[in-house]
């Protein structure tokens, strides 16, 4: 039984606001705790002049977080779950995915009405390879740059002129009371979202019982099937941020429909593909694992082999937390 429990975060308003949130679910969980929050710079927030393509490695945003939960300065972490590697430290584990807001992208337009109504060659803001690579399959007349920061910066640098439109994670938007902004919600059949967009995970130390226990309430299985399916795509990919990878996973009518794509960071070649399967865990990721398979034998393999300069291997198993 523990009296104070500490969670490690980010410290962006984003990252403040998710980790306040689970702070008060907790507390409504247990009157006796008391949760603080240790709020944490990673490396992903350290550079902020570099696209993080080009920055390289996987857990920029979630490295030095882990850190704190292995040393004892933090009991629990809260991510964004697009942020986190799926090899966690084998003393850390994923223990709840709390319930998923709208896992798709928002455009952000200056002028325009919608995505249809931007001007030829129009100027797109975003920080993401998967972004970039489905809007130049969709419309290759466009020039893409990257754009890094929080979301004030990055709909200051818009409204400044810098960029005719953005596309950021519509969670976010939402979540920080910008929605009103959002001048549309960019469908999967448009864009895939990235592996776990819009839900937000919550990490803890295996032996650690009473967290677990506590921490373990906060799951939502809906959501958790889905993003767990959606990693273990990502794991057999060997997916990191130097390559597009989306996958989104929902439930319909009581089944488990996935979608994924693999494409090359200039858009110039994707490969897509959709698969169905029961909703239950063990298949999930089963149905995860295989929908990678398909794009690979597609030719997702060809493109994933010229990015990481090395053709990926037999999968050896379909376990991915």
């Amino acid at each position: 039984m523990k009296k104070k429990i500490v969670i490690g975060t980010r410290g962006s308003k984003l990252a403040l606001w998710q980790a306040n949130w689970v702070k008060g679910q907790l507390e409504a969980l247990d009157k006796n705790i008391q949760v603080e929050l240790n709020t944490i710079k990673t490396t992903g927030d350290k550079i902020l002049d570099v696209a993080l393509a080009k920055v390289g490695g996987k857990g920029l945003f979630v490295k030095e977080i882990e850190e704190a939960l292995l040393n004892g300065q933090a009991d629990l972490a809260v991510h964004s779950m697009k942020d986190v590697p799926v090899d966690l430290p084998p003393e850390l584990h994923l223990k709840a995915i709390c319930k998923r807001e709208l896992p798709a992208d928002a455009l952000v337009c200056r002028e325009a009405k919608g995505f249809s109504s931007l001007p030829k060659g129009a100027h797109i803001g975003t920080s993401s390879l998967r972004r970039t690579c489905q809007l130049l399959q969709l419309r290759p007349d466009l020039k893409i740059s990257s754009l890094r920061g929080n979301l004030d910066t990055r709909l200051r640098k818009l409204d400044e002129g810098l960029y005719d439109a953005i596309v950021l994670a519509y969670a976010g938007m939402k979540r920080l009371g910008f929605e009103d902004r959002v001048t549309e919600k960019l469908a999967p059949e448009v864009m895939l979202p990235a592996i776990g967009q819009g839900a937000v995970g919550i990490e803890c130390r295996v032996d650690d019982e009473f967290i677990n226990g506590l921490v373990g309430k906060l799951d939502h299985e809906e959501t958790s099937i889905a993003v767990r399916a959606e990693r273990s795509f990502l794991r057999r990919l060997e997916g990191g941020c130097q390559v597009p990878i989306a996958a989104y996973a929902r439930l319909v009518d009581g089944r488990l429909v996935m979608d994924g794509l693999v494409g090359s960071p200039s858009g110039e070649k994707t490969v897509k593909a959709h698969s169905e399967g029961e909703f239950k865990l063990p298949q999930a990721r089963t149905l995860g694992t295989a929908l990678a398979e398909r794009l690979i034998a597609m030719g997702a393999g060809e493109i994933l082999a010229e990015v990481y300069g090395r053709q990926i291997p037999p999968v050896e198993n379909d376990i991915a937390t």
